[in-house]
């Protein structure tokens, strides 16, 4: 029974983060149809993502909501989604990334939510996340809601922590990238959050 609320609570979340409101949802609706039909030689892959000749993304808002490794990693993959989020704890033995350009409300976003939440967007369970490495590829990503145990090497800006911790530490490829870092909403960081070139 708990898991039977625990995917009903996933699935509310999902279709509240993921749909927005109807304004927001008709206009991104109007510009990826427009953007689909006035460029011939774009093409629409299966994961939801517009791809013009120059290799671009235009990516629609969606969610990937996991309860495995394999969907797990698709999910934070260049053909993702820009949510992956996970229905219980998952760990992995190999190096994960999270890479790929996804939009949110006409900005750069990836989260990886890794907790479940009622109607009322209350948390009401947490998930860890394990793995040696989470490298970041993806401007603007966030881990939110639960625990990644392992080392977190940030290769992009606007990388942060929402309501998480990171049991671990969080390495930066340069300044700029650590300078837009933010975990001021109950962020966490167990070890160091340093450059490391």
């Amino acid at each position: 029974m708990r898991k039977i609320a625990s995917v009903a609570a996933v699935f509310a979340f999902v279709l509240m983060v993921g749909c927005g409101n109807a304004t927001d949802n008709a206009n991104n609706a109007t510009a990826t149809s427009t953007s689909e039909n006035t460029n011939n030689a774009g093409t629409t892959n299966n994961a939801g993502t517009a791809n013009n000749q120059n290799n671009t993304t235009d990516a629609v808002t969606s969610a990937s909501v996991v309860d495995n490794e394999e969907a797990f990693k698709r999910a934070i993959s260049p053909e993702g989604t820009w949510i992956a989020a996970t229905l219980k704890d998952l760990t992995f033995t190999e190096d994960l990334v999270v890479d790929g350009e996804f939009m949110n409300k006409e900005e750069p976003a990836r989260k990886i939510a890794l907790y479940a939440q009622d109607a009322d967007h209350n948390i009401t369970n947490s998930f860890k996340l394990t793995a040696p490495k989470l490298t970041i590829k993806s401007k603007n990503a966030r881990i939110q809601g639960g625990t990644f145990i392992g080392d977190v090497y940030v290769e992009a800006d606007g990388f942060t922590l929402v309501n998480a911790t990171v049991e671990g530490n969080v390495y930066f490829a340069n300044d700029q990238y650590k300078s837009t870092f933010n975990s001021s909403d109950q962020g966490k960081v167990t070890g160091v959050t340093e450059v490391k070139k």
